[in-house]
């Protein structure tokens, strides 16, 4: 089983974040890969059990289950359920935690899966930087200029 962890400090207050964050159809907004996303059976974002279908921007497409989601906590996890990539067991767990000196926001982003025997390296890669890592830089980017525009 491969595991991953990734972090970073957002320059904005966990409420802000995880306003942003906690719409589990809203990757499309944010995500540089994801070109379109849905809830399937017309549920909502935040109804444990739903199903987001969604397109990369070259096409490809991939269902996932929300499987928690706490307000209290600020944290989400979810599971793959199809892809064109060998990700197999893939589970995830989104947190976000205050850092008060600064009011900045910590989010951890992490999760576990199995693949293809000689593939753990490029799908480490795939996940860790191709997914986390430019989600991270997307999210603080929106939010940057989010607050020199005065909203959300």
């Amino acid at each position: 089983m491969i595991r991953i962890v990734r972090s970073t400090i957002i320059d904005a207050p966990t409420d802000r974040v995880w306003a942003f964050l906690r719409d589990f159809n809203g990757h499309d907004r944010w995500h540089p890969a994801v070109a379109k996303s849905t809830i399937e059976r017309g549920q909502s974002a935040d109804k444990l059990g739903c199903v987001r279908r969604f397109f990369l921007r070259d096409g490809s497409e991939l269902r996932e289950r929300l499987l928690t989601l706490s307000d209290l906590e600020q944290t989400f996890s979810y599971c793959l359920l199809d892809t064109p990539v060998p990700l197999f067991n893939y589970v995830a767990h989104v947190r976000l935690a205050p850092v008060t000196d600064g009011n900045q926001t910590f989010w951890d982003w992490r999760c576990s899966f199995s693949t293809r025997k000689g593939e753990e390296a490029e799908m480490t890669r795939m996940v860790s930087e191709d997914i986390y890592e430019a989600g991270f830089a997307a999210v603080r980017a929106h939010l940057a200029a989010s607050a020199v525009e005065g909203r959300a």
